[in-house]
């Protein structure tokens, strides 16, 4: 059986509001395995992005813990938790977030260069090619189409190899068409890498392509 590469234990997360405290969802607990793609779907403000943001390390839980690789994230240090961010786990947002006065292929080597890669420009050149955009490696962002954008902000959130890949609605901007071909190239790469992948979509069937489904239904995650 693959291994456990994140888990999530008795998760909770709550805000403070004007009349009080709302419960987004208490009571999480899942695990991703390597090479497994788990889907997360429900409503709007249900929960699916605040839950990747805490996968992450860019948001706290108000209770409960993550576990990656079997380290509690508390446990780590602001170092730890910075390398964490930057090659434990690879981000894929739905508004792509490239940086627009840098080309595609300087957007892919970005991770590289904050870990200190001194020789980033040929890793980030493998992965520009993987996602079938080498022609086009040398354009600037606003140059390229939707889809082509998203293709490039996976090959970003692969390059410095992370373990978990964090998806939040990665074709939500996209037409039928253009939104296919990138969960098919995002299921078929983390298979590839043996990433535990963890997509949040509104698109049913994109997440019946997962391993799994998860459901937030009234604060709880169900399967």
């Amino acid at each position: 059986m693959a291994e456990t590469v994140i888990r999530a234990e008795n998760l909770e997360k709550t805000f403070s509001t004007g009349g009080g405290r709302l419960t987004v969802f208490s009571a999480v607990d899942f695990a991703a395995r390597a090479g497994e793609s788990v889907a997360l779907v429900g409503e709007s403000g249900a929960g699916k992005s605040t839950l990747l943001h805490i996968l992450g390390a860019l948001d706290n839980p108000t209770a409960g813990e993550v576990f990656f690789q079997g380290a509690a994230l508390s446990s780590l240090s602001a170092d730890e938790l910075a390398a964490y961010r930057n090659s434990g786990v690879g981000y894929v947002w739905q508004n792509y977030c490239l940086l627009p006065e840098f080309t595609a292929q300087e957007n892919v080597e970005m991770p590289l260069r904050i870990r200190g890669v001194e020789d980033c420009a040929r890793p980030a050149r493998r992965w520009v090619e993987r996602v079938g955009l080498a022609a086009r490696a040398a354009n600037q962002p606003g140059e390229l189409s939707g889809g082509e954008q998203q293709r490039i902000a996976i090959a970003r959130a692969l390059a410095a190899g992370p373990r978990v890949l964090l998806a939040d609605e990665p074709t939500g901007n996209l037409d039928a068409r253009a939104g296919a071909g990138i969960m098919e190239i995002l299921l078929e790469l983390s298979h590839q890498e043996g990433l535990a992948a963890v997509i949040a979509t509104h698109n049913p069937a994109f997440a019946a392509r997962c391993d799994r489904v998860l459901r937030f239904d009234g604060g709880k995650l169900k399967e």
